[in-house]
C-alpha cells in the first residue's frame, strides 16, 4: 500500500533541502520523537548544512523527549537551536546547556502537551514530524514514537512531513490517538485498562496545513543497553522480593498493577528480572518499551504494554523490525499526554519505577543534577508517574565512579521528587520501604539497607549529630550536608575527603 494515500499531498513531495526553508530564523519547532524514537531527521540536516553555509538561523525545538544526533545533535552543534524543551541525553547539546550556549527548561513531561495547547509556549511555527504514512483523509500515522505529535500538528501554522520507509508497514495499527480539549471543556478520559483503545490509529490533520513531504530512509538510532550486570540484578531480585511480600500481604494482586519503568540500563534490567520470576499476566501502562518489555512479551508474561514509544536497543531494534506483527499484538502507543496523564496513573494504580542520580536520607531524591548545578537529562516523566503511582520506587547503585562517590546523601544537591512522593528507595545492598515512616525512621531505613558500608558510618555519624540540635523533626547540619558535596568536587573522592578529615587511611575499598 501507498505511504501517501492522498493524491492531492503527492504534489507537496520535495527534498529535505526544499522543506528546510520552511523553517525561518527566529521561529518555534515542534517535532516528534521520544528517547530516541520516531524523531525526524533528513530535514534537521539540511537546516544544519544552511548554518554551516554561512546562513543566520535560530529557532526553538520542542520535541516529546530525547531524540537522535541528526536532531538534537545537529542542530546543536551548527547552532541553529537556540533554545530547547523539555528532556535530552545528547551529550553535545547537554554541554551547550550547561555552558548556557542554548537556553533550557526542564518540565515535567505531561506538561509539555498542554502547554502547547495552551499557547505557553507561543506561536508553533512548524510541527516537523516522523510519519510511517498519511491517511486518505490527511491523517498522519506516527512511527515508533508519538510524544507530543498529536499537539503539535494541531497548533502549528504548517506541517513538514517525513515518510520514513525504514519503518515497517507492520507499525500500522498499533497507535491510539486521543487528544484532551482545552478547560472548561475538557472530558474525562475514558481509559479503564491499560489495553483500552479510546481513538484513532492516525494523527488528524487537516491536509491544508501540510506544506511539504519529504521521503528518507534514515532509521532511529537507538541507543544501546548496557548488559545486566551483578547490580542491577541484584536492584531487581530486591523488588522482585517486595512484590512478592506485598501480594503476600494482600496489598497487591497476584499479578501485579500496570508496571511503569523509566529508560536506561537500570530499568531494563528491572523488567528483565521479571521475565523468571512467578508473577504472570503482567500489564504495563509506561512511556517507553525497551528489550527487556520484548522479553516479557516473548515470555507469555504480559498481556498489553502501553506506551508513547519503541525504544529498544540496537539488537532490540533488529529484532523488533523482524517480529512487529506478533509485538505489534501486544503494544499501543498513545500521545505523551496520555501514556503520562497523573490522573490515569492514579486511577489505574501504576507501580512506578524510575531512576535517582542520589537519594538523601530522609527519602528526597535527585533524578536530573550532578553536584545541584549540571544539568544530566531532566525530570522526563518520572514525576508524573512517582507523585500519583499506588507505590512509587526509586532505583540507584549506592555508590558512583567507582565507590568514591556515595549515592546516599546528607542532603541532597536538588530536588525533583520530594521525600512525600517516595515510598521504596533501593539500590544493590537492599531495600527500605519508607511508607508510614517518621524523619528518623526512613534516615536509618535508607542508612542501614541502601547506603554502601564505605559511607554507612558516616551518614550515621552525621544524622546523630544533627538529632542533637535544638530542631530535631528532620535536622540537618546544613553547612556540612553541603559540604559534603563541596569536599568531592575539592577532593574527586568523598572517601579521599574522609581520609583527609580524620586522618584514618583504613576506610574499606569501595566494590564496582
Amino acid at each position: 500500500m501507498e505511504r501517501i494515500r492522498r493524491d492531492d499531498l503527492k504534489g507537496k513531495i520535495m527534498s529535505a533541502e526544499m522543506a528546510s526553508l520552511l523553517i525561518k530564523d527566529g521561529m518555534t519547532v515542534a517535532t516528534s520523537g521520544f528517547t530516541p524514537s520516531g524523531y525526524p531527521k533528513a530535514v534537521p540536516l539540511a537546516l544544519e548544512k544552511r548554518s554551516l553555509a554561512g546562513e543566520k538561523i535560530g529557532i526553538t525545538v520542542i520535541c516529546g523527549a530525547s531524540v537522535g544526533d541528526e536532531l538534537d545533535g545537529a542542530l546543536c552543534r551548527s547552532g541553529v537551536m537556540k533554545r530547547r524543551y523539555p528532556y535530552q541525553t545528547h551529550d553535545a547539546l547537554r554541554n551547550a546547556i550547561n555552558a548556557k550556549e542554548i537556553a533550557y527548561q526542564d518540565m515535567h513531561l505531561s506538561h509539555v502537551s498542554q502547554y502547547i495547547d495552551y499557547g505557553f509556549f507561543g506561536k508553533i511555527n512548524v510541527a516537523l514530524v516522523e510519519a510511517l504514512a498519511i491517511t486518505e483523509e490527511g491523517g498522519i500515522i506516527p512511527t515508533t514514537s508519538v510524544g507530543i505529535m498529536p499537539q503539535a500538528i494541531r497548533n502549528a501554522d504548517i506541517v513538514i512531513v517525513e515518510i520514513n520507509t525504514s519503518q515497517p508497514m507492520a507499525l500500522e495499527g498499533i497507535h491510539d490517538i486521543y487528544m484532551t480539549e482545552k478547560p472548561p471543556y475538557r472530558q474525562p478520559i475514558p481509559l479503564v485498562t491499560p489495553a483500552d483503545r479510546i481513538g484513532t490509529p492516525y494523527i488528524p490533520c487537516d491536509p491544508e496545513k501540510i506544506a511539504a513531504i519529504v521521503f528518507t530512509d534514515i532509521s532511529d538510532k537507538v541507543r544501546p543497553l548496557g548488559p545486566i550486570d551483578e547490580p542491577s540484578r541484584l536492584i531487581s531480585g530486591h523488588i522482585i522480593d517486595f512484590l512478592k511480600h506485598e501480594v503476600k500481604m494482600g496489598r497487591l494482586p497476584k499479578n501485579l498493577l500496570p508496571l511503569q519503568s523509566g529508560v536506561g540500563s537500570v530499568a531494563n534490567a528491572v523488567l528483565g528480572g521479571l521475565v523468571d520470576s512467578e508473577f504472570e499476566n503482567l500489564t504495563c501502562y509506561t512511556e517507553v518499551i525497551q528489550d527487556s518489555m520484548l522479553d516479557l512479551i516473548d515470555a507469555g508474561k504480559v498481556t498489553i504494554a502501553s506506551g508513547t514509544a519503541l525504544t529498544p536497543s540496537e539488537e532490540g531494534l533488529k529484532r523488533l523490525h523482524a517480529n512487529m506483527k506478533h509485538y505489534a499484538k501486544y503494544c499501543v502507543l498513545r500521545p505523551m499526554e496520555i501514556s503520562n496523564h497523573p490522573e490515569i496513573a492514579r486511577r489505574l494504580g501504576v507501580i512506578a519505577m524510575n531512576t535517582a542520580i542520589e537519594v538523601d536520607i530522609y527519602g528526597h531524591v535527585n533524578s536530573t543534577n550532578i553536584m545541584g548545578s549540571r544539568m544530566m537529562n531532566g525530570i522526563g516523566g518520572s514525576g508524573d508517574f512517582t507523585r500519583n503511582a499506588y507505590i512509587s520506587i526509586f532505583t540507584t547503585v549506592s555508590t558512583a565512579k567507582n565507590g568514591n562517590i556515595s549515592s546516599i546523601v546528607p542532603k541532597a544537591s536538588h530536588i525533583d521528587h520530594t521525600e512525600h512522593d517516595v515510598a521504596v528507595v533501593v539500590t544493590e545492598r537492599g531495600l527500605a520501604d519508607l511508607r508510614g515512616t517518621s524523619p528518623g525512621e526512613r534516615a536509618r531505613r535508607i542508612i542501614a539497607h541502601c547506603a554502601h558500608p564505605d559511607y554507612r558510618d558516616q551518614l550515621m555519624d552525621y544524622l546523630e549529630r544533627a538529632e542533637g540540635g535544638k530542631l530535631k523533626y528532620q535536622p540537618h547540619i546544613l553547612n556540612e550536608a553541603l559540604s559534603w558535596h563541596a569536599r568531592f568536587m575539592e577532593t574527586g573522592s568523598m572517601k579521599a575527603a574522609k581520609i583527609a578529615e580524620t586522618g584514618n587511611n583504613e576506610v574499606a575499598p569501595a566494590k564496582e
